[in-house]
């Protein structure tokens, strides 16, 4: 889908009368690039209508947090945070290929009652064009607590929701994709809180030495890092080698590999059916 100053701003005037249509709502809000849009357009439009609630759990990047905090207060929105272990549901914590049902299905649940409770009619979240092209078996769960997805509605891809995040003057419009932690464990070996903890601290290290699309993979005893090819230069050093050995060692890991293929977001979704 071609990108277009004037596509975006025709699109953006289709979303605020989507969000205005819909009266009170809640947006099911995880402080990244796509859900940030939707909530500041929703904030625009509806104002005091408009509530955003985010669940924290162990698989939770902790910057995301912050950023989602400093977003709800810029824009004057109510922010619910509300406590959410997604490792006590059993399948969950399997991590099957459909893990992300069973978090979604928790999550909505949540969005509900906490909908109902403050008479809200309509749950919103961030699913755009290029989601539905992804394996995402979150979508079924949406569906059955009906939650909408107004960037869809309103046509939005990936690349518009920056453009016009850029515009809105977003901190998140440059914000590398952050999904949960647990994205970062093969399906079918069960997560751990521990687990969790070891991806995001190492996550920690390297972001600390300037680099920002990566990602920690954890494969039992070892590390194997993803970082964007063009971020090579940047730990080709020996000693910036040895530190980054060093560091995930301390974590818990017993050996560090560098993936010579690079970055690549839902690496472990290749080959699964889009759903």
């Amino acid at each position: 889908m071609a990108l277009t100053t004037l596509s975006v701003e025709n699109k953006l005037a289709h979303l605020k009368v989507i969000l205005k249509q819909m009266g009170p709502t809640l947006v099911a809000f995880s402080g990244g690039v796509d859900s940030s849009f939707l909530l500041a357009v929703a904030a625009e439009v509806l104002r005091d209508q408009v509530v955003a609630l985010m669940t924290l759990s162990s698989s939770t990047p902790p910057e995301d947090i912050s950023q989602a905090n400093s977003l709800a207060q810029a824009r004057n929105v109510r922010f619910l945070t509300i406590q959410h272990n997604e490792l006590a549901i059993p399948e969950y914590a399997a991590n099957p290929t459909n893990r992300c049902y069973f978090c979604k299905n928790s999550l909505y649940e949540i969005c509900r009652r906490e909908a109902d409770r403050l008479s809200l009619r309509s749950i919103v979240d961030g699913v755009n064009l290029d989601d539905l092209q992804d394996y995402r078996p979150g979508l079924r769960a949406a569906e059955e607590y009906g939650v909408i997805h107004p960037l869809v509605e309103a046509q939005f891809n990936k690349a518009e929701i920056r453009h016009g995040s850029r515009v809105l003057e977003l901190m998140t419009w440059d914000k590398p994709a952050s999904p949960c932690l647990s994205s970062r464990v093969p399906y079918g070996t069960p997560i751990t809180a521990g687990m969790l903890a070891q991806i995001a601290q190492g996550e920690s290290v390297l972001r600390a030495l300037g680099l920002r699309e990566l990602r920690v993979r954890h494969h039992g005893k070892s590390a194997r890092i993803e970082i964007r090819e063009g971020d090579l230069s940047k730990i080709s050093s020996a000693g910036t080698i040895q530190t980054i050995s060093e560091e995930l060692k301390k974590l818990g890991f017993a050996s560090v590999m560098l993936d010579l293929a690079g970055y690549r977001s839902g690496v472990f979704n290749e080959g699964l059916q889009k759903k």
